[in-house]
């Protein structure tokens, strides 16, 4: 082979393992011109989507220049939306479903959104979280697991890859080898599972073999030190984790995708071209990339660094060939799971406002305050929300009320105002409360020190208040009147309004 078609057989294999995205809700000439150059895969963000039909609009440009082209997206429901990043989920996320316990629903709420997918032309959907969240201070994971349990995370794990892949759109269980006992948010730095070999194989590895048996096709690592596995390495950039544990160990033979490979847990230390290179290296076949670095540029940078690897013989030709390969095998599968679907129809059927609503718990004496029946002044305490969630989706439960209690009024705080002095919660959440039901609503109350001082603060204030928890059951309140949602999608949001204004005791 001459070395001009030797350099161009290296950049299409380079090519073949990124999975890119890109901004805009057009395909813009340069992701094009690379499909045509042998990119196999994109994924879609928030900022691509304006509607299903738009979306739909835009896959079909895209598989204009090759009909198997894999198209992701980071879509988990719950608080984690992109197709209705705009609106918000309108379903429940997992942690709603885990806590309901019914794989059924599950299985259901994930055929739902998967019909809703297919329509758009998603063929892939980095989802779901078989995370077991069992570090109730971990940043990052939260609602997005179904719970603490690896039974209750296994069995929900499993039903939502057989609801999604029978709407023919492929599911991809995330985060290899477990991301639940972490302190870190690995966008920003790098965490580490420290716990021993037979606590990881009970804790964080049965769900994964639970997405194994339900016929998961497609894998994602995580950033993630796990000692005792490697204690030098990330997860992603792991050979022992990647080929000894999750391929021989767990007997899984599909597709492995790496977490968006710009995040601060592997790029701190190896930058994002040298992480690509190891992360193939180790057993990566597809490098989501462009969540954050979204630009031509970069997918030329690491297309540079893969095919230099190779001529430095740092990276096996082998090894980006059998990537290759992996993706090409994925792509035609995927493309006959959609096909074998149908024509798909959008998704409708109120299947995730049923479950939103079978999630909420109430305590007795929330349930005895209830329903209200004058307008209240509704107090929603915001934290600051991760990167996975982003920071444009709406949630809260003022919209919904004002919706069926005309002239509710509402006031969203802050911690940082708080903090800083310039919001007062006596002006913004006591005085205007005079002579009208208060209703506090916190997200994850227990992890923001900030947010349960002030949920304590009003409660003591107002012993009346009737408090919304939508992210994970705390202690932090007095209160006994509460109501938990465990989740903060826009569904969630409903079913808790619809409650607070039809439950009564008896």
């Amino acid at each position: 082979m001459s070395s001009s078609k030797h350099s161009s057989e290296l950049r299409r294999l380079a090519l073949s393992v990124l999975q890119p995205g890109f901004v805009g809700t057009e395909a813009p000439d340069w992701i094009l011109r690379d499909i045509g150059d042998g990119l196999a895969s994109v994924v879609l963000f928030s900022r691509n989507i304006v509607s299903t039909e738009q979306v739909a609009r835009l896959t079909a440009r895209l598989r204009a220049e090759n009909p198997d082209l894999i198209v992701a997206i980071d879509e988990e429901a719950g608080d984690v939306t992109r197709i209705e990043s705009a609106t918000g989920s309108s379903r429940p996320g997992n942690f709603a479903l885990g806590t309901v316990d019914d794989a059924q629903l599950t299985e259901a709420v994930a055929a739902d959104l998967g019909r809703q997918l297919r329509a758009a032309g998603v063929s892939l959907d980095y989802a779901p979280s078989a995370d077991v969240n069992s570090n109730p201070d971990n940043p990052i994971i939260g609602v997005r697991s179904f719970g603490s349990d690896p039974e209750v995370v296994s069995r929900h794990t499993a039903a939502w890859i057989r609801g999604l892949q029978s709407s023919g759109v492929a599911a991809c269980a995330k985060h290899f080898p477990g991301h639940g006992d972490v302190a870190v948010d690995s966008h920003h730095d790098l965490p580490a599972y420290t716990a021993g070999l037979d606590e990881i194989a009970a804790q964080a590895l049965p769900p994964f073999r639970a997405a194994v048996a339900a016929g998961v096709r497609a894998v994602m690592t995580g950033h993630l030190l796990v000692p005792a596995h490697d204690p030098d390495l990330p997860a992603t950039l792991s050979r022992r984790i990647l080929r000894d544990l999750l391929r021989e160990e767990l007997g899984f033979d599909g597709l492995v995708v790496s977490d968006a490979i710009e995040m601060g847990a592997v790029t701190r230390r190896y930058g994002i071209d040298g992480a690509t290179v190891k992360a193939v290296g180790a057993g990566v076949d597809a490098i989501c990339v462009g969540g954050e670095s979204a630009e031509e540029a970069t997918v030329a940078l690491l297309v540079k660094a893969l095919t230099a690897a190779v001529t430095g013989g740092e990276l096996p030709q082998e090894r980006l060939a059998e990537a290759a390969g992996r993706v090409r095998e994925f792509a035609r599968w995927s493309a006959g799971l959609r096909a074998s679907a149908g024509a798909g129809e959008a998704a409708g059927d109120g299947i995730g406002h049923v479950a939103a609503r079978r999630a909420v718990r109430l305590t007795g004496a929330a349930r005895a305050a209830l329903p209200l029946t004058a307008p209240p002044h509704v107090v929603e305490l915001a934290p600051v929300t991760n990167m996975a969630i982003g920071k444009e989706t709406p949630w809260g439960v003022a919209e919904p009320l004002r919706e069926r209690l005309p002239g509710t009024t509402s006031v969203r705080v802050h911690g940082q105002e708080l903090e800083e002095g310039t919001t007062a919660l006596e002006s913004c959440a006591l005085e205007p409360a005079v002579g009208r039901p208060l209703v506090i609503v916190a997200r994850d109350a227990a992890r923001h020190a900030w947010m349960s001082r002030a949920v304590t603060g009003l409660t003591a204030a107002r012993p009346d208040a009737i408090v919304v928890e939508m992210g994970l059951p705390g202690t932090t309140s007095a209160a006994a009147a509460q109501v938990f949602t465990h989740g903060a999608s826009a569904a969630s949001g409903v079913a808790a309004a619809e409650i607070l204004t039809t439950t009564s005791a008896g």
